[in-house]
């Protein structure tokens, strides 16, 4: 499979304290440029921080589901 994405940052949520990790990501996303990416690896479906996205970002971002379980799911995470 062709990547489509070069990303600036892989994050692994869960190596990150469950109370930290969505105001880390954010911390992530922040720092991109506009065009950049970064890969989102987590071990169950991350919908809460998609959600959490689109209230705290609406506009700024491209949501991707790259790998969708049942172990992993990789979302790319693009600003626009």
């Amino acid at each position: 499979m062709e990547e489509k994405y070069t990303f600036a940052v892989e994050i692994y949520a869960p190596d990150i304290e469950p109370r930290i990790r969505h105001p880390k990501i954010f911390e992530a996303f922040d720092e991109l440029s506009a065009g950049e990416a970064l890969q989102l690896v987590n071990d169950h479906d991350p919908r809460p921080l998609h959600y959490q996205f689109m209230m705290e970002r609406e506009g700024t971002f491209v949501w991707e589901y790259i790998e969708q379980g049942p172990a992993l799911w990789k979302v790319a995470i693009s600003k626009k």
